[in-house]
């Protein structure tokens, strides 16, 4: 006690005389006048030598005030530029059980923190009624143009007032505004301080290495991360768990199938190559994996696939096992077999609404150019996308192909059948393209099929895809 008395009179007769200041500028905090013994106690503040004050980012903005305010330090802050805002429901909502429990969560996780919950299981309404207990100007954060139409129109529908745009063209901020992540990285250094509370939808995007300033960036002591798949390949979640805070609530997608999902199914069909292809993709491979034994290669190593590009592309050998490795790939992801399995499931299911999910664009266009169905990629001009999915919105299509512009940020309530021509081992891709097929409607009976070259790589893809809960019951068949 004598010792914590003693620190509180140095910082008293301190302050006395040059109160500590702290400021925004460009994404980061200046703080003016900090005692030597306040120095450790302050997160992450470096010493600028151009400005010969501390500063530190500005998402450390909650955790210092909070150290200044636990040793009774008076300052002044001109950093922040918000004040509390009340935001009125124009609509009722009555929250699921589990959205309760999501929210209680949040606030017992001192007001921030990720909430893990599948596609459709309403994280949108969630992000709506913390927005109106929190009562801070809200900036909300998400990966695409369309999701970030689909949030505005959202958003003004349930609170009746100007909803700001910041990003394809916009800049208009208001209390509540909606903004790509791309914009934000941009243009955050200068906001950054006008926002009280900061969603993240999507939040796996988050700990790229350009997302993340976005985070960085801002102020905002209140924050809350969206997302159906908080893990990532690379193992950054920590990163988002440090700038949005821990996953404080998590519900399964088996935990809410037939309730405020729909029941499904997911059927997994392993399809014969034609003998032709089945021997174009046996040389393919075995030049390829011959080339990763000469060159003693890892795949499976964090780092094996940049050694193979970096070794493919230092000799005539390896430029030909990298051409083989693509080939071997393209002919398991779209062999003329899986492509007339397409076609049968088509016949099976007529009157459904279907997406068929590509790994790539060019077997996406070739079953497109087969089929005569409309194709979804990132290729396709905002027009055409658009006319595309109002299109099978209200029936004028009932089949979109796509490769991975449909995967997040879409909503086709309509689709209760997914057929996954080809994909990649991410489990978030797998989970999220289920989610395109989840949202509740009445009668509804969801299924997804995963089409599997037989004796190939996609066999070790799948069974990497299927670790996650949703995959774990599955129907086996041909």
């Amino acid at each position: 006690m004598k010792a914590l008395r003693k620190f509180q009179f140095e910082i008293s007769r301190i302050i006395m005389s040059s109160p500590l200041k702290i400021n925004f500028d460009k994404g980061t905090l200046i703080l003016q006048n900090v005692p030597e013994v306040l120095e450790s106690q302050l997160p992450d503040i470096r010493w600028d030598e151009r400005t010969l004050t501390f500063r530190a980012p500005a998402y450390r903005y909650r955790k210092i005030v909070s150290q200044l305010r636990a040793h009774d330090v008076p300052y002044q802050d001109t950093a922040r530029q918000f004040t509390i805002e009340s935001f009125t429901h124009q609509k009722a909502i009555s929250p699921y059980p589990y959205q309760t429990e999501a929210i209680d969560a949040w606030h017992a996780n001192g007001q921030r923190g990720v909430v893990s919950l599948p596609t459709g299981a309403g994280k949108t309404f969630i992000a709506i009624l913390l927005i109106a207990e929190t009562q801070r100007p809200t900036l909300v954060h998400v990966p695409t143009i369309d999701l970030m139409h689909q949030w505005h129109t959202v958003l003004t529908d349930h609170f009746g007032q100007e909803i700001g745009l910041y990003g394809g063209g916009q800049h208009e901020l208001r209390d509540i505004t909606v903004t790509t992540y791309q914009s934000a990285v941009m243009h955050a250094p200068h906001y950054g301080n006008r926002f009280g509370f900061a969603i993240f939808d999507e939040c796996h995007h988050l700990p790229g290495e350009q997302y993340q300033y976005a985070a960085i960036s801002s102020i905002a002591p209140f924050r809350l991360g969206l997302t159906a798949t908080p893990e990532r390949v690379d193992g950054k979640e920590s990163r988002l768990y440090a700038l949005v805070g821990e996953c404080c609530y998590e519900a399964k997608v088996q935990e809410l199938s037939g309730k405020t999902l729909s029941e499904y199914r997911v059927v997994t069909i392993a399809v014969e190559m034609e003998d032709t292809e089945r021997i174009r993709y046996e040389e393919a491979r075995s030049t390829y994996l011959n080339f990763l034994k000469q060159s003693r290669i890892n795949m499976g190593t964090p780092r094996g696939w940049h050694t193979f590009l970096w070794k493919a592309s230092q000799s005539d050998e390896g430029r030909a096992a990298f051409k083989a490795y693509l080939t071997q790939k393209q002919i398991s992801f779209a062999s003329t077999t899986k492509q007339e399995w397409v076609w049968k499931l088509i016949q099976r299911h007529r009157g459904d609404r279907i997406l068929i999910f590509t790994q790539d664009n060019d077997t996406a266009y070739q079953l497109g150019t087969r089929f005569f169905l409309p194709v979804l990629t990132h290729q396709t001009k905002l027009k055409e996308r658009n006319a595309f999915l109002n299109g099978f919105r209200d029936g004028t299509y009932s089949i979109l192909v796509t490769s991975k512009v449909l995967n997040e940020g879409v909503d086709v309530p309509e689709a209760n059948v997914a057929i996954i021509v080809s994909g990649s081992g991410s489990v978030r891709e797998h989970v999220q393209r289920l989610g395109r097929i989840l949202r509740k409607r009445e009668g509804k009976q969801a299924v997804l099929y995963e089409l599997i070259s037989k004796q190939t790589g996609e066999h070790f893809v799948n069974k990497r895809r299927r670790q996650h809960d949703a995959y774990q019951t599955l129907q086996k068949f041909v």
